[in-house]
């Protein structure tokens, strides 16, 4: 019997997905009821090769689905429309979890009766990263005590344990499912997954000591990315908030988010040039709260950044 179902997309990271198999075939817990589902999303299939070699050593342990249009959300319904296990694990294609990290995730979940486990993601900082990157903190993320009640908020699909069942009541509109295709190209697709598990009453919690590392690669460690990153959470923020919100009350929500977002601007952007020649760091901390603002106010004209897919 199938336990576990560890869900992974993959895009174009051959060799950190070898790692992460790695690393998931290595763990402590009971390897005959776990299965592991990829699902190569690059039209290339730049994975088949690794896939092909893991396939040989662990045969019906792995399942191996090609997916040529690039849509996370896709990617996602096609690992989770084919999981047995009564739990589903999806981590990413650039994390990597120590030996334990599978035991921890069900010990919390037996804990506190959770239906979603949530845990640390770590960032791995690539050789050559500036040091101003690293002290920033910027790639850190918030990490509540163990048992802490996790809503929509600091909601992730990266490293997260969820109920299969609650995985199957959810369907988007488009008859897919439980991610929202809409959402497959510019992201935000997790975020309104989980807000629609909040909304159906899922205990969702966190769990500190099963932590993943994920790599932050050269490209990702400049100001430009992370200040695109922000603006594009802005837009993401409001782009889901307003979907969640009853259509007869959406006009109204939107004008006090969009009025919000505007004060926060300004007070943003007069807080960075003030904190700019004392300390750069902190200035640049509300450079990213000032684009995340803009991303918002962005969103009402209807243009959304594309991040997955070519």
């Amino acid at each position: 019997m199938i336990d576990i179902s560890i869900c992974i997309c993959t895009f174009r990271r051959p060799l950190l997905l070898k790692r992460l198999l790695n690393a998931v075939f290595s763990q402590n817990s009971n390897q005959e009821r776990l299965e592991v589902i990829v699902v190569d999303n690059d039209v290339h299939r730049s994975a088949i090769p690794v896939l092909n070699e893991f396939k040989k050593q662990f045969h019906d342990r792995l399942t191996v689905l090609e997916l040529s249009e690039s849509n996370i959300s896709l990617a996602r319904n096609a690992a989770i429309a084919v999981a047995r296990g009564k739990w589903v694990v999806m981590v990413d294609d650039d994390e990597c979890p120590a030996q334990n990290w599978l035991n921890c995730l069900l010990a919390a979940q037996v804990s506190f009766n959770a239906d979603v486990v949530f845990a640390p993601v770590v960032p791995e900082y690539a050789e050559g990263v500036s040091p101003w990157i690293i002290k920033g903190q910027f790639f850190d993320r918030r990490r509540p005590v163990s048992g802490t009640r996790i809503d929509d908020k600091d909601a992730r699909s990266g490293n997260v344990l969820v109920r299969k069942s609650f995985l199957d009541q959810l369907r988007t509109t488009s008859g897919a499912g439980p991610f929202d295709p809409a959402f497959g190209k510019t992201g935000g697709e997790d975020s309104m997954l989980f807000r629609r598990l909040h909304a159906l009453g899922a205990c969702m919690v966190w769990c500190d000591e099963a932590p993943v590392t994920e790599v932050v690669p050269l490209e990702r460690a400049t100001a430009f990315w992370l200040l695109q990153r922000s603006f594009r959470t802005g837009q993401l923020f409001m782009r889901t908030e307003l979907a969640m919100f009853p259509e007869a009350r959406r006009w109204r929500r939107a004008l006090w988010l969009g009025l919000r977002a505007i004060i926060q601007l300004c007070m943003s952007f007069v807080l960075a040039l003030v904190l700019l020649p004392l300390s750069p760091v902190k200035a640049f901390s509300w450079a990213r709260v000032c684009a995340s603002q803009l991303g918002k106010l962005n969103h009402f004209l209807g243009a959304h950044l594309h991040v997955y897919g070519d």
